[in-house]
C-alpha cells in the first residue's frame, strides 16, 4: 500500500467487527473465546491505523440491540471492555492515541462508565489517531437523541446544527466502511455518517482480520473515484 501521499488515505475508517462467535464455534470454543481474540485484533488494527496516518477509527463494539444476547455473554463483554480499557490506557498514551466513546453509556455500570470517562479524559490531548468505540450504540437511537438536543437547545433544524448534536460531532464523515464475516448490511451503524462511505464487505471473521487485509482495502479505496453525487 502506498502511504506516502497522506491525502489519498481515508481520514475515517469505520468497522463492524463481526464474526467473533462464529469463529469460536468453528473451532469448538466458547463464544467468549472469540470475543477475547477479537479484542487482540482491535489493538493490532488500531496501532496499524495510527502508524500509517489514519485520523479516525470507529469500531462497533456493542450495539443497542446486543442487550438481547444471553445474560452471561453480556456480562462477559462488559468485563472484557473494562479490562481492555484498563490495559490499553498506557498504550494509548505511549502512542499518542485519543480514545472516545459514542453511544448511550448511561446503561453501563458506574464503574465501567467511570473507566470510559477516565480514559477519554486522560487521552484528550493526544494528536494521533482517535480510536472511537461505539458502545451501547445504535444509529437510530443516536439520531433521536440528536433531535432531542436540537429541541432542548431551541436550535434551528439545519444540517450543521444536527451534526453538531450527533455523538460524532467534530468528527469527519466515514470514508471507508468495513464489515467482516460475510454479512452485507449496516446493522444500524453510523447511518448518517456513512452517507458517502466506500463500503467493503469481507468474508473474514474479525478474529482473523489482518493489517494486510486492511491495507488491501485502503489500496482499493485509493483507486476509487469519489464523486459525491457529481459527475
Amino acid at each position: 500500500m502506498n502511504t506516502s501521499n497522506k491525502k489519498e488515505l481515508p481520514k475515517h475508517i469505520a468497522i463492524i467487527m463481526d464474526g467473533n462467535g462464529r469463529w469460536a464455534s468453528e473451532r469448538g470454543l466458547k463464544r467468549t473465546a472469540g470475543h477475547e481474540e477479537g479484542a487482540k485484533v482491535v489493538r493490532k488494527i488500531t496501532n496499524h491505523c495510527n502508524n500509517i496516518g489514519i485520523k479516525y477509527l470507529t469500531l462497533y463494539a456493542f450495539s443497542t440491540e446486543n442487550w438481547s444476547r444471553p445474560k452471561l455473554e453480556i456480562e462477559f463483554l462488559m468485563k472484557l471492555l473494562e479490562k481492555y480499557l484498563k490495559n490499553e490506557l498506557h498504550i494509548y498514551l505511549d502512542n499518542n492515541v485519543r480514545f472516545k466513546a459514542i453511544g448511550d453509556i448511561s446503561r453501563f455500570s458506574k464503574s465501567l462508565q467511570e473507566i470510559i470517562k477516565k480514559t477519554e479524559n486522560a487521552t484528550k490531548n493526544a494528536s494521533g489517531l482517535t480510536q472511537i468505540l461505539a458502545l451501547n450504540y445504535g444509529s437510530q437511537d443516536e439520531i433521536l437523541r440528536a433531535i432531542k438536543r436540537l429541541n432542548e437547545q431551541n436550535l434551528e433544524v439545519t444540517k450543521q446544527n444536527f451534526e453538531n448534536c450527533l455523538d460524532t460531532s467534530g468528527i469527519v464523515d466515514v470514508d471507508v466502511l468495513i464489515r467482516t464475516s460475510g454479512e452485507i448490511r449496516l446493522s444500524n451503524y453510523l447511518l448518517w455518517q456513512n452517507a458517502y462511505a466506500e463500503m467493503f464487505f469481507v468474508n473474514t471473521f474479525w478474529p482473523e482480520f489482518t493489517t494486510n487485509e486492511l491495507d488491501d482495502i485502503i489500496s482499493d479505496y485509493q483507486n476509487r473515484e469519489r464523486r459525491f453525487g457529481g459527475i
